[in-house]
């Protein structure tokens, strides 16, 4: 596998020269100060192979909507816009997945619930479906330990998140049905407020405070039946109401610390201390605005903003529709350029937060298919790059394996033996 990196990804050999440019001040042992940058690689492969690597969040299933998309395929991101399959989890040597139901704010009333729901159910199905028909390669995984259980067998593990709680509507039996389905994460808010909380993004500002009462049902409830309760979109009060309430560790499934990038979609210090109190886990992303400071491009800023406004919903396009959306995105990117973000700020964000949360509270979360992509982790097959920087920052072995599926997994068990206890406590 070391060698297909090099021959199939050159952005793979660009980071051989990256491990040359000196040792952070991380590094600290004679093992990473002497080694070659070969052999630097080589002992970040044999890591990335044992260790269980799980990225929490991941937009797929608006993809495999699209008729005649095939997860068993290989797809060039750049030709296609896909950033994940599942030939491209095993080169990157990803095992397991939380793939996200994304259903976009819209309407909040029966009709625009009622059509959220069926969206929703459209794309759990179409998850389960697939790992049924490539069972071979992949299993729907459910529980904690069936990541590690399909890696043993071989396979990828599949799981499934919500992200936006708005398919639930106002009808708290929706939670029971999806967590039924499969479903162990929501996200209880995305780029808009919603009936459940309010949004980092919502050009209104806030309107319930953080949590709505309403919200806060629905957290009691997903405590209840052992479903993660994920922060990430949700403004500040969100975080600080969803540590109040919930009766177990929550998690942001794809956000980074302000203080590196200051975006309000980041965590400040004050939340990362708390989300070490409370147990929880933040998983980091690769959103470039997330990652580093762009500095202002008007024109740039104008011209996704009337693309965006002219666009349909993704469910409606065509195929045609999706590779004009792409080609668009793609001229605008080449003609107003940002500053691109890399593996490197990446780990800054990871330093940053072992640094003030501690080693057991930070992962990863990629938002590949929703954003996500960046320098040197562009797609699933090249996630190992993560590995190689960490391993060059002086990371070991087993500070390696919490970040990338350990402390997930942790707060995943926590989650569901405060349900059992719920659920426990009721029947007595």
């Amino acid at each position: 596998m070391f060698y297909k990196l090099f021959r199939v990804y050159p952005a793979f050999s660009l980071l051989f020269v990256l491990v040359l440019c000196g040792c952070s001040a991380k590094q600290t042992t004679t093992e990473t100060e002497t080694e070659t940058e070969e052999e630097l690689t080589e002992r970040a492969q044999a890591i990335h192979e044992r260790v269980l690597t799980l990225d929490t969040h991941a937009d797929t299933p608006l993809r495999m909507i699209e008729p005649g998309f095939d997860m068993a395929e290989r797809h060039d991101p750049r030709e296609t816009g896909s950033k994940v399959d599942y030939p491209r989890m095993i080169e990157g040597g990803l095992d397991a997945i939380f793939f996200a139901a994304f259903v976009a704010q819209d309407i909040r009333d029966d009709d625009g619930n009622t059509r959220a729901k069926a969206l929703c159910l459209q794309m759990i199905d179409s998850i389960v479906t697939s790992t049924e028909k490539n069972a071979d390669i992949v299993g729907l995984a459910i529980n904690p330990d069936d990541a590690y259980a399909l890696e043993k067998a071989g396979k990828r593990a599949i799981y499934i998140g919500i992200e936006n709680g708005y398919p639930i509507g106002q009808d708290l039996s929706n939670i029971e049905l999806y967590f039924e389905k499969g479903v162990r994460y929501i996200t209880l808010v995305h780029s808009a407020n919603n009936d459940l909380a309010d949004s980092a993004t919502d050009p209104n500002g806030p309107e319930h405070g953080g949590i709505s009462a309403f919200g806060e049902e629905v957290v009691k409830e997903m405590n209840r039946l052992g479903i993660m309760v994920d922060v990430s979109h949700g403004n500040d009060s969100v975080f600080y109401d969803a540590v109040a309430m919930s009766q177990a560790p929550i998690i942001a499934s794809h956000s980074n610390a302000r203080v590196v990038t200051d975006h309000e979609r980041n965590m400040t210090d004050e939340m990362l201390k708390l989300m070490a109190e409370n147990g929880g886990v933040v998983q980091l992303t690769m959103l470039a605005d997330y990652l580093r400071e762009a500095p202002p491009n008007a024109e740039r800023d104008s011209a996704m903003a009337e693309l965006r406004a002219t666009m349909s919903s993704i469910s409606e396009m065509t195929d045609e529709d999706r590779a004009a959306l792409r080609q668009s995105f793609q001229e605008i990117n080449e003609k107003f350029p940002n500053p691109p973000a890399t593996v490197e700020h990446v780990a800054d964000h990871i330093d940053h937060i072992v640094e003030v949360a501690g080693i057991d509270h930070v992962g990863i979360g990629c938002d590949f298919d929703g954003g996500g992509g960046i320098e040197g982790v562009f797609d699933a097959s090249e996630v190992m790059n993560i590995t190689v920087e960490l391993v060059k920052r002086g990371y070991s072995e087993e500070e390696i394996e919490k970040i990338w599926g350990g402390n997930l997994i942790r707060v995943f068990k926590e989650v569901q033996a405060v349900a059992e206890q719920i659920q426990s406590s009721a029947t007595s």
